[in-house]
Order: structure tokens, then C-alpha cells, then sequence
């Protein structure tokens, strides 16, 4: 089976190369994908340099020019990914947030237990994110209840970015109709897995804020997701979702 983790980078000097090594050096084979958005801090050299040097037919990487957004890197990731025939295509972040050995659980869970869709889920039994202030966590927290309530899924990590789809899925919920590029595209994206009929698993994981380098996260990409879910349950009513193969 080929399994691709795309890593989305802006600003990640710090953490690029320790991040892939801990990837390649898992039991099971990962190939890496790298969307790296113009980092001004040389991420992309970092990348490429590892590429000839170390991890040559396993380490690729996309450039684009400018900060495009999250959602519009994993949408070029997944075409790159559905391009090239992997099997499984996992969401992951580069600053550890997401622990590199969760990719096993992941691919478990999809590999072996069924589901379609893995998702690294802080929420699903309890709380378990570290070094986060409480606002924060309890804004994620409510956020992916609300969500939750707003759209009808059983999901209780609605925005988490750790995630594993089978190939399937995204060859079949019609990728460029999926429009936000925040964290409302987690949500999208979840949710028109579920509404297409396949399987989502979560998968509980311990999520560690970042030590290295500086957060993404912005109060308008927070806003987006709470107005976004209005926006997606009503066009839910009239839009025809293509359906699993059975």
C-alpha cells in the first residue's frame, strides 16, 4: 500500500526536517508530500536539500508563490496525491502538534478497522490537548460541539487537521467544489465525506501545541468556521453529493 503525508509549510525552519525524519523513520513506509506556500525562512531549501541528499523517490515537494491558504495547499496535495496512485492520503501538520508515531493509528483504522476516513481526534475521549491557554481550548472545544449540533454528524473533532482518507473518498467528493480555506475546510471536508456515505472513524490522540516557530491561527479563519457551517448545512438541503461505491 503507498501512504502520502502532506505537510503544508509557511515559516517552518525550525521544525521541517526534524518533522520528515520522524516520518521516514517510522515502521511502515510514508512517502511525504511538502505544499510550501513561498516561506521567506528557506523551508523550501530545507526540503530540497533533503530530497537529493537523504530521502530521494520519498520526499517531494510543491511551491507555490505566496500564502495561498490551508485549505487550497491539502486540494493541490490531494490532486497530487490521486495523480500518483497512493492508496492513503493523510493530513498532517509540521510542528508536532500531531505526533509523527499517530500516523500508525491513522492508517490502522483505515487499513485494517474499515473506516474511510481516520481522524486524529482531540475530543473524542475527554479533552486531550497540551500547552494550549484555556481560551483556546475551550474555543475548540465548543466550536466542534456547535459544529456538531449545527450539521448532524457524530464527529467530535470537527476542525481536527490530522486525518487519513482512503483514496476512494477523495477521488469521490468532487474536490474542486469544496471552497474554504481555513478551518472551515476541515469541516467541509468531513462533512462531505460523511454526507457521500463513507465511513469516518476518530481516533483518539494527545495534541501538543507547537514549541517551535509561530502559530497560523487567526481569529478571521476561526470566524469563517462558525459562519461556514450555516452555509454548508443549508446548501446540504438542495446539493446532490455523489455517493460511495458499494
Amino acid at each position: 500500500m503507498k501512504n502520502l503525508v502532506i505537510i503544508p509549510t509557511y515559516n517552518e525552519k525550525e521544525n521541517i526536517e526534524a518533522i520528515i525524519t520522524a516520518v521516514m523513520e517510522l515502521p511502515i513506509e510514508y512517502h511525504i508530500l511538502v505544499i510550501d506556500d513561498g516561506s521567506p525562512d528557506g523551508t523550501a531549501t530545507i526540503v530540497k536539500d533533503l530530497m537529493i541528499n537523504k530521502f530521494a523517490g520519498k520526499l517531494h515537494l510543491v511551491e507555490r508563490a505566496g500564502k495561498l491558504g490551508l485549505g487550497t495547499a491539502y486540494i493541490a496535495g490531494f490532486k497530487w496525491a490521486i495523480e500518483h496512485k497512493y492508496d492513503y492520503i493523510f493530513e498532517m501538520d509540521a510542528d508536532f502538534s500531531h505526533n509523527p508515531q499517530d500516523l500508525l493509528k491513522l492508517y490502522d483504522a483505515c487499513a485494517n478497522q474499515g473506516a474511510d476516513v481516520a481522524i486524529g481526534s482531540r475530543y473524542v475521549s475527554g479533552v486531550n490537548v497540551v500547552n494550549w491557554p484555556m481560551g483556546r481550548v475551550l474555543m475548540s472545544y465548543f466550536a466542534s460541539k456547535y459544529v456538531r449540533f449545527i450539521l448532524g454528524m457524530s464527529v467530535h473533532d470537527t476542525t481536527a487537521g490530522f486525518v487519513c482518507y482512503r483514496r476512494e473518498v477523495l477521488e469521490t467528493i468532487e474536490l474542486d467544489k469544496i471552497r474554504f480555506k481555513g478551518y472551515a475546510f476541515q469541516i467541509e471536508m468531513k462533512f462531505t465525506a460523511y454526507k457521500c456515505g463513507f465511513k469516518i472513524q476518530e481516533v483518539p490522540i494527545i495534541f501538543v501545541n507547537r514549541v517551535l516557530g509561530t502559530s497560523k491561527m487567526s481569529g478571521g479563519i476561526f470566524s469563517e468556521a462558525l459562519l461556514g457551517v450555516i452555509k454548508l448545512k443549508i446548501d446540504s438541503w438542495t446539493r446532490k453529493y455523489p455517493k460511495k461505491n458499494v
